[in-house]
């Protein structure tokens, strides 16, 4: 039977004779951090920094930090990101903003924060933000072999500056971080249904033992990767691919920033695969080894998106946006997406022809 290969979260068969009903999730503080976040206060740390607003400001789709446009008088808006309280250190950020403009200095197509009397990283009020250039673009079409290859260009041009040298503050991507410490936030949190946690836990923990054994299989140098390289992080604007959120980057196997633009059966995957390597390979050598990482990657990706809502529920914008997080209905679905992938890890790896 062909597994199911899409990443993105969707309502299963299985999940119709499971009630939708939203069921009580546990307390959460209400007054999050984010709440003291106003307008006003948005506006006067981007005037702080010598700007003068004009007043207009539009909320952009960003959960885990908060990011607005602003209007400038006389110039171009900005984009002002207000970081998410305690989730990084000064250190991490500050290391976000350094290799981002390491690669622009190199040209490579990322957009960095801007540079303000030598700072990138301000605070006011209480909150860590930082100021962007706008810039449009639209998504790049995944199904054209032209973009797949441009893709795999900036991915290895990327990766050979992110292979000179490591992170110091930034974290890695393993097995234990995306995987046994989300299954602990969920345990620990209670947000998965009593009727649904002996089957989620299941094939969790069956998965993880599966995973710990093909990633120390697999011999893998790490880079310092863009981290979440998935379509809605990448813009095409003037016959070019742009990267743009780089708030995930950490060190981790190469693969991690190629696998998410597969999509189909496997000879399509196939055939894409094939075109982001041969524009890969014109910048940095790709390893095939990392191929075997796929699964164990995509399924340690779905545990740890889990354990990232888990740990937002307290910020109001997320059962706001998420509101189906709270279904036993979502759950029953994951239970069902777990198997599949244990069905995946079996099946035979794409090649390099």
């Amino acid at each position: 039977m062909q597994v199911h290969r899409a990443f993105h979260l969707k309502l299963s068969a299985i999940s119709a004779t499971i009630a939708t009903h939203h069921y009580r999730l546990p307390h959460m503080d209400s007054q999050h951090p984010f709440a003291l976040l106003t307008p006003d206060t948005v506006l006067d740390a981007v005037e702080s920094l010598g700007f003068l607003s004009d007043a207009r400001t539009l909320t952009l789709n960003s959960y885990e930090n908060r990011v607005f446009q602003i209007g400038i008088e006389g110039a171009q808006p900005l984009i002002a990101k207000f970081y998410r309280p305690d989730r990084w250190s000064d250190e991490a950020i500050l290391e976000e903003h350094a290799y981002s403009l390491e690669l622009a200095e190199r040209d490579i197509p990322v957009i960095p924060p801007m540079q303000i009397e030598g700072r990138t990283l301000f605070e006011f009020a209480g909150f860590r933000f930082s100021l962007f250039k706008r810039f449009g673009g639209r998504a790049p079409e995944l199904d054209n072999p032209d973009h797949l290859l441009m893709l795999g260009r900036l991915v290895g041009r990327l990766h050979a500056v992110g292979a000179m040298r490591p992170f110091e503050h930034r974290p890695s991507l393993t097995v234990q971080s995306f995987g046994h410490d989300s299954l602990t936030w969920l345990r620990e949190s209670g947000v998965i249904p009593e009727n649904l946690r002996p089957a989620y836990f299941s094939v969790a923990d069956d998965l993880m033992q599966v995973i710990e054994q093909r990633m120390q299989s697999v011999p893998f140098k790490t880079v310092r990767m863009h981290g979440d390289l998935h379509v809605g992080n990448l813009l095409w604007r003037d016959e070019s691919l742009y990267m743009v959120d780089m708030d995930d980057c950490r060190q981790g196997p190469a693969i991690q920033d190629l696998w998410m633009m597969l999509s189909g059966d496997h000879n399509q995957r196939q055939g894409q695969l094939a075109e982001l390597v041969e524009g890969y390979n014109e910048f940095h050598d790709f390893d095939p080894r990392q191929l075997a990482l796929i699964e164990s990657l995509r399924t340690l990706r779905l545990v740890h998106y889990s354990a990232w809502l888990a740990r937002r529920w307290d910020d109001p914008a997320f059962p706001r946006h998420f509101p189906w997080f709270a279904s036993e209905r979502y759950w029953a679905d994951q239970v069902l997406t777990l198997r599949e992938q244990r069905a995946a890890l079996d099946e035979p790896l794409l090649r390099l022809f």
